[in-house]
């Protein structure tokens, strides 16, 4: 998953914490015991990860229904 993720990009955010511009980076996801790698945009300084909406209540939603039911 690219950190281009339905129109949101890690340019032009900052991390509510340091004040440092976000970039794309590998982000490890678990969840019920599953992992999967993103790439979301993360504050290199501190670790800050923004999560973009539409993928927290799309995406994301979606893969947890699929867990749920196994």
């Amino acid at each position: 998953m690219k950190a281009e993720l339905r129109g949101i990009k890690a340019e032009g955010w900052l991390c509510r914490n340091c004040r440092e511009p976000l970039q794309p980076m590998p982000v490890n996801i678990t969840y019920m015991g599953s992992s999967f790698q993103v790439e979301l945009p993360r504050c290199p300084t501190c670790g800050y990860t923004f999560i973009p909406p539409d993928l927290a209540y799309g995406k994301m939603l979606e893969v947890e229904k699929l867990l749920e039911d196994k």
